[in-house]
């Protein structure tokens, strides 16, 4: 990192989130650096939405979302800012001419105030908190001009401002490469992770183990002391009528399924209207119907209700491992084959259903077998994912000192005019 010092003159403030200065800034309403635009566009360039800009970091993000228009023209060196969910830090500066739809204002800077500086100074996590507790609404939060165009603004002279996005630029950068590297990383261990498992449940980790050709077209071949027999014969659905206390069970697409309590939900489906409930025990084989496709496969950790969108079965004997067959369901998922078994009437939209899965043939290792490829699945899976979590805390900290970086620059905690 590039030399910063600590400020020695400052001069006081006052504001809850900022007590203090360099003496040679000063501090006025937003709205005096920033005004907002409101004109049609143009003509013809690049279109913004919310879901194109990244949070935190104000990178633009590719979707193949179409929008009709109707939005806020802009121009190089303008500032977007997203006043739905501020908490969510959409914060992105434009190269070029374009068109903001939706929820976006437009910001310009005015003359004495480098762009660069104020998209940090927009980003930092004090203006973020400040305007986020001033939204209302619980579903869909917006901030109001009013309130954020009067925040105030530290203002460095201009040269500052320079040096100081300069110097955010080169930090921010380095800090994401590194969260990037991380992230890549993570990929590849996850990856590593499925393999593994797909390469011991169809018993293909020994290789010089006498194989057999069978009528299973994700899997021909298999060890030659197993056997095949159809889903049906392994196992039954239940239907059980829902208990007093039940909590709701969710399956997710990690594999995990459990009281939906016990983690966060966001990003995964649910059924929207959640009617005609089933009661689910403890080590239930549970599928999710309509996220079978994306891994949604598992032993149940806890007994609790499920809606009618999951397919709850029981092994129709001890013979049957439940969890030799959560995982090697979810490697079926994984080779496509959920797709071929559940033709679906949207893109991506497959649905289960138990009487499509039932005639279809599964590889049969000996219980004994079942049982040890579990044990060398979790054994394997836990130092990958032992690995996974200390690399996402890693990138969790990398997060916090970019955001931690960007608030002491633009607020003047630090003086980085060194290292220009």
């Amino acid at each position: 990192m590039s030399a910063i010092t600590q400020r020695n003159e400052t001069r006081q403030v006052g504001l809850p989130w900022l007590k203090e200065v360099p003496a040679k800034w000063s501090v006025r309403p937003l709205k005096f650096n920033l005004s907002l635009w409101n004109e049609k566009p143009s003509g013809e360039g690049q279109i913004i939405a919310l879901e194109n800009i990244e949070g935190w970091t104000g990178r633009f993000v590719k979707t193949g979302s179409s929008f009709d228009g109707q939005g806020v023209g802009f121009e190089p060196n303008d500032i977007l800012f997203g006043k739905l969910r501020p908490n969510l830090a959409k914060v992105f500066m434009a190269t070029e001419g374009g068109e903001a739809v939706g929820d976006i204002w437009v910001l310009r800077p005015q003359e004495g105030c480098a762009p660069r500086y104020f998209f940090y100074q927009l980003l930092g996590e004090n203006f973020i908190n400040t305007v986020s507790a001033s939204t209302n609404g619980a579903k869909m939060p917006r901030a109001d001009w009013s309130y954020v165009g009067a925040l105030p603004s530290p203002t460095p002279p201009l040269d500052e401002q320079h040096v100081i996005a300069a110097y955010l630029d080169r930090e921010t950068a380095r800090i994401d490469g590194l969260i990037e590297k991380k992230a890549r990383f993570i990929a590849l261990l996850k990856e590593k992770l499925v393999d593994a498992a797909d390469v011991m449940v169809t018993g293909r980790d020994d290789p010089i183990r006498d194989l057999q050709e069978v009528d299973i077209p994700w899997a021909p071949m298999i060890p030659k002391d197993w056997s095949t027999k159809r889903a049906k014969y392994l196992f039954q659905e239940m239907n059980r009528p829902v208990e007093p206390d039940d909590d709701t069970i969710t399956a997710f697409r990690d594999g995990q399924v459990c009281l939906r309590s016990k983690r966060r939900t966001d990003g995964y489906t649910f059924a929207e209207l959640e009617v005609g409930y089933q009661h689910i025990c403890k080590g239930d084989l549970v599928i999710h119907t309509m996220d079978a496709f994306a891994g949604a496969i598992g032993i149940s950790e806890d007994d609790g209700k499920a809606t009618g969108e999951y397919a709850v079965c029981s092994p129709r004997s001890d013979d049957v491992n439940s969890e030799y067959y959560a995982y090697l369901l979810r490697c079926m998922a994984r080779r496509q084959y959920i797709f071929i078994l559940c033709p679906s009437v949207r893109e991506r939209a497959p649905r289960f259903r138990f009487f499509r899965f039932a005639p279809v043939l599964l590889p049969v290792p000996p219980r004994s077998e079942q049982d040890q490829i579990v044990e060398r699945i979790k054994k394997s899976s836990a130092r990958l994912k032992s690995l996974i979590s200390k690399t996402e805390q890693s990138i969790t900290l990398l997060k916090e000192k970019r955001a931690a970086l960007i608030t002491a620059a633009v607020t003047g905690k630090i003086d980085v005019r060194s290292s220009a």
